[in-house]
């Protein structure tokens, strides 16, 4: 009975100095994870403080001195000014059926690919991974003369048809290596008891790969909603632009009110921010998860 706390005491004396122990590389990593952090995010920063400063504010403090009174008729002033009404409403339009459509298109494509056995399955495949290697930039000038030659400059189905385009080949070889994850046993055991391929895609595969087009969705929700050179070049009339195209025009003729514009700049980042942040949690774990290897 006496041994006992002595015991314990000899325990404690070599456990201690292991919770004391503290791992350097751990360390490191963690401050340049922190310094990169700071970095990234003091434009924010600035960004937001400049749009809440009147324009003698501004001209007086430092970048990152916050405002001493919070000026938010910046961004009323800014609203009216730039008529981000009209641009906000193409945004969306142009956003809500662009990204689920073309998820839509890439999931049931991606499927086909990973669990129909055709002979030309590797084949096209490659074909659709091909598609994302083809930088858009250089397809502006013949993509411009198709789309006209469909008069469908202007208009929203001449810009969400090439975004969808566009987009498809990226999201199909995400979601392709992602079902071919998945054990055939699952969708050939339905098969066996008369479903067919739509349904299995519908009732096994689509809630199995919810958080990979969660993560889909954010990029390609981003992507759309910041996109400039090709709604640059397919719209043409004021009343269709896009916010970044609004944007644009707003830094052109307000550029030294430096409240207003940053004002607008927030406004515009604004909504893809939210959608971020409601669909963070699936973000890394679909990401992961598209990435297995059949």
């Amino acid at each position: 009975m006496t041994a006992l706390p002595a015991e314990a005491d000899d325990i404690d004396t070599d456990i201690k100095p292991l919770r004391l122990k503290r791992d350097p590389v751990l360390i490191g990593l963690w401050i340049a994870l922190v310094l990169v952090a700071l970095i990234w995010v003091a434009p924010f920063v600035f960004i937001v403080f400049t749009s809440l400063k009147t324009q003698a504010a501004v001209t007086s403090t430092g970048a990152f001195m916050p405002p001493t009174e919070l000026a938010f008729q910046n961004y009323a002033d800014a609203w009216s000014r730039g008529n981000f009404a009209s641009s906000f409403f193409n945004s969306v339009i142009i956003t809500v059926i662009k990204v689920p459509l073309g998820l839509a298109l890439s999931a049931m494509a991606a499927y086909a690919l990973a669990k129909i056995k055709l002979k030309i399955s590797k084949a096209l495949l490659l074909l659709v991974v091909f598609g994302t290697m083809i930088p858009f930039q250089v397809m502006l000038a013949p993509l411009f003369t198709l789309v006209n030659a469909f008069g469908l400059i202007d208009t929203y189905p001449g810009v969400i048809l090439p975004y969808i385009a566009f987009g498809v080949p990226y999201q199909v070889f995400i979601l392709h290596g992602f079902f071919k994850g998945i054990p055939k046993e699952l969708s050939e055991a339905a098969l066996i008891d008369g479903a067919t391929h739509f349904t299995v895609f519908r009732r096994i595969f689509l809630p199995v790969c919810l958080p990979v087009l969660a993560a889909l969705l954010i990029l390609d929700f981003v992507s759309t909603w910041n996109e400039f050179a090709m709604a640059l070049v397919l719209l043409q009339d004021q009343h269709m632009w896009t916010l970044p195209l609004g944007l644009m025009s707003f830094q052109g003729q307000f550029s030294s009110n430096y409240g207003q514009l940053n004002a607008a700049i927030v406004m515009t980042v604004l909504p893809a921010t939210i959608v971020y942040l409601m669909f963070q949690r699936y973000f890394v774990s679909g990401l992961t998860s598209g990435a297995v290897k059949g």
